[in-house]
């Protein structure tokens, strides 16, 4: 199914640089957790990949699998690295804890003999053992010259080599040789719980050794490898990349004989299938269909067929062309035989799709990503928590998940947290930290926030410059409201940021067509597309009480204890606009929408726009109908599928998005960057990592550090979930539900499919007997 998420070469950089109300209202009892942390809760649907033993998958014959293009590199380590870099390296290269079925790391026997912690005290110290029979495609044994070669590379330490990630790597003081080079003893200067993480995938020393060789030297070939495929070649012009059983493997000798990967766009998959180019490939919903409709398509004898050309035409309108077709009015026969064989031929074509595509089967299962709605606390409304959680609060994320999942029969329970999908062990629904939909609680909310009914067509407060307080009319109140306002920006700069507030609003409310991004006086400053430095920003205001009070229940904090490093201060900068050329909706009337200071509460929710991304659309519509009942304006913005992550999500062009995150089995080391609180460089622009919400707080990242450093595994875990609630009750991601997985797979194909969290183990991929899907011309088994 096509979704748009965050980039598979973004999310492999997770490892680095780079997924509230006031006291005065009510908080509800947390629902759907308990205060045993240790329950297991089940994955929530497993993997589906026709699974068989070795021996009865037959040998020597080529699987094609669709990708989504070339790789941009063989170098997972490096920035432009993407999901077809993942999918290739993976059948080339040591994995040494692949993850199973539960989105667990485990040791990978044709690697390893053992790998533990063998000392924590003065210094965590892990050994490596490998197995004796492991050797690169050259021959040479993999060791710990390997190991050394690669941790000098992603150490950081050398700007030399152009690595996108060095998180864990960084953590290493030294890497030793222990009895010989297939011991490896690795000793690190702090505590790193997330250490199964390194050294995967594994280069040989001759990639990782010099600058030269890791930068451009593995982009485009891989001559040394040690899985059990290597590399044959790529193909450019064909779009191919073709491996072939690797001579040298130690372990079970792999049942294809040769696996191409086939870039083919998302779009194209059917036809791909249908013509036979490929055994293998990830669908959208409308695929899976047409897989489906094929399987019951018909010709029968002397009937309609159950779908397509002809299926419309009734036996009295068969009769009726029949008759024309051999009447005595030459014109009306020669045009109803034309007719008549143009049906055929459709028909018979039709039905040889149908019978291409009836040889394929459809694996399903959950992806091990959830999709969420990002709300921007960078500036306009949603910087105010207070507004985020109303957001958050009109939400029914049920029906959301039922719009997407049910149609497909998959399990549609909303996720219940930011760091772990249902199965992982650091998995618990913390989502009672924030709570459930409740109209009455989101109005509420905003209410508080000081959006009231008739806010939209009130004259502006002349308000304390900078302050967010409503003026007061008594002076004991306008006392207060000052010394409150004295460390908030004020003066010339709070009077120019009032203004150009004044401008934006006039602005929008002009006559006639106006295009976004358009050069007009009173516009918000262009953004910049780089996510590392954006303008500054910042923050939701200070988490209330009573919202810590409920993270408490979660976490088992002390109760109502409000840390300081939670806080924010408000404001920010202007909001963004739409790309340029994106046409402005027309504003809702304000009599119908909330608002504040004369201007209505509307926010600009940016969506994709190509063919792939119907469903998100859809999720997108509803949400805009959720808000609509609490009196939120949302307004779409349709943007092209290759600038909407970049352009929009990235550089923080959006008030809501809706994009995904993968799960991982490293939660404190990949999560960090992706929640951390967004810092101000000393260009006064913003660092932001992955946290492209742009809200976090010092605690949560405290949490993380914690966690990263903990080598008790429970211990670990449970400063994840403290983490993850506070992350619920901050408000700027909203998980909405885990993503469907469809691959449509040759029947004959075995141990092949939607995998889950599970690590394909390529050398048990294969056929069993019978002739192959698709277009017989066009396949050798």
């Amino acid at each position: 199914m096509a979704h748009l998420g965050v980039p598979h070469g973004t999310a492999r950089k997770r490892r680095s640089v780079a997924l509230l109300a006031t006291g005065v209202l009510t908080i509800p009892v947390l629902a759907g957790c308990t205060s045993d942390g240790d329950d297991h809760v089940p994955v929530a649907v497993s993997q589906d990949i026709a699974p068989a033993a070795r021996d009865r998958v037959a040998d020597g014959s080529t699987l094609t699998w669709a990708i989504d293009a070339l790789p941009a590199t063989l170098n997972t380590f490096q920035a432009d690295a993407d999901g077809a870099t993942t999918r290739v390296t993976g059948a080339l290269l040591p994995t040494l804890f692949p993850m199973d079925a539960r989105g667990e790391p485990r040791l990978n026997p044709d690697y390893l003999e053992s790998a533990k912690v063998i000392e924590r005290e003065p210094k965590q110290v892990v050994l490596y053992k490998l197995d004796q029979r492991a050797v690169w495609s050259d021959g040479r044994e993999i060791g710990a010259p390997d190991f050394v070669a690669q941790w000098r590379a992603l150490s950081g330490k050398d700007s030399a080599f152009w690595t996108a990630r060095n998180t864990g790597y960084e953590r290493i003081e030294k890497i030793e040789r222990g009895k010989d080079d297939l011991q490896v003893r690795v000793t690190f200067a702090k505590p790193y719980a997330d250490w199964r993480a390194l050294f995967s995938p594994l280069y040989p020393k001759e990639v990782t050794g010099s600058p030269g060789a890791f930068n451009d030297g593995a982009r485009t070939t891989l001559k040394n490898t040690a899985g059990p495929f290597r590399l044959r070649s790529v193909n450019k012009d064909e779009g191919t990349v073709t491996l072939d059983r690797n001579p040298r493997w130690w372990g079970d000798r792999p049942k294809l004989k040769s696996l191409v990967f086939r870039a083919v766009k998302p779009g194209d998959r059917a036809d791909a299938l249908t013509e036979g180019t490929v055994d293998v490939a990830d669908i959208d919903p409308a695929a899976a269909n047409s897989i489906a409709q094929a399987a019951r398509y018909r010709t029968g004898k002397g009937g309609p067929p159950a779908h397509g050309p002809g299926a419309d035409i009734t036996p009295a309108a068969a009769l009726r062309s029949w008759a024309l077709a051999h009447g005595s009015d030459e014109e009306a026969a020669e045009a109803a035989r034309a007719a008549r064989a143009k049906n055929r031929e459709a028909v018979a074509a039709y039905a040889a799709e149908q019978k291409a595509l009836n040889g394929f089967a459809v694996r399903k299962s959950l992806e091990p990503a959830y999709t969420q709605l990002a709300l921007n606390g960078e500036s306009g409304p949603l910087s105010d928590e207070r507004v985020r959680r109303a957001v958050a609060r009109a939400l029914n994320r049920q029906e959301l998940a039922d719009t997407v999942l049910k149609p497909l029969g998959l399990p549609a329970k909303p996720p219940g947290s930011h760091l772990a999908l249902a199965g992982q062990p650091a998995y618990k629904d913390a989502s009672g930290a924030l709570g459930d939909q409740d109209t009455k609680e989101a109005r509420a909310l905003l209410a508080d926030a000081g959006w009231t009914l008739g806010g939209a067509a009130e004259k502006p407060k002349d308000t304390e410059a900078g302050s967010e307080a409503d003026k007061k009319t008594d002076a004991e109140a306008d006392k207060k409201a000052s010394a409150e306002a004295s460390d908030k920006p004020s003066g010339a700069d709070a009077d120019k940021a009032s203004a150009t507030e004044e401008e934006d609003d006039k602005a929008s409310r002009d006559e006639g067509l106006y295009i976004v991004g358009d050069d007009k006086p009173g516009g918000r400053p262009t953004r910049t597309a780089v996510p590392q430095a954006l303008a500054t920003a910042p923050a939701a205001a200070a988490q209330s009480a009573a919202v810590m009070r409920q993270v408490a229940a979660v976490t088992g904090d002390e109760a109502g204890r409000v840390s300081a490093q939670d806080k924010q201060p408000p404001g920010g900068a202007p909001g963004a606009y739409a790309p340029k050329g994106t046409a402005a909706p027309a504003p809702a009337p304000v009599s119908n929408r909330l608002g504040k200071d004369g201007k209505p509460l509307t926010l600009r929710f940016v969506l994709p726009s190509g063919p792939g991304s119907q469903s998100l659309r859809g999720v997108g519509a509803k949400i805009v109908e959720m808000l609509d009942a609490v009196g939120i304006g949302a307004q779409i913005t349709k943007v092209d599928d290759a600038d909407y992550f970049k352009d929009h999500v990235a550089s923080g062009d959006y008030d809501m998005a809706l994009y995904s995150w993968p799960a991982t089995a490293y939660p404190a080391t990949d999560g960090r960057p992706i929640f951390a609180k967004p810092e101000p460089a000393t260009d006064g622009s913003l660092l932001v990592e992955q946290n492209y919400t742009r809200v976090g707080s010092d605690h949560i990242d405290q949490l993380f550090d914690r966690a990263v450093s903990e080598l008790d595994d429970k211990t670990s875990r449970d400063l994840l979930k403290q983490a993850d609630a506070r992350i619920w009750a901050a408000a700027g991601s909203i998980p909405l539900y885990q993503r469907p997985q469809l691959v449509a797979v040759d029947k004959r194909l075995r141990n092949i499919g939607a995998f889950g969290f599970a690590t394909p183990r390529y050398q048990d991929i294969g056929f069993v007997g019978g002739q192959a899907a698709g277009s017989p011309a066009n396949r050798t088994k």
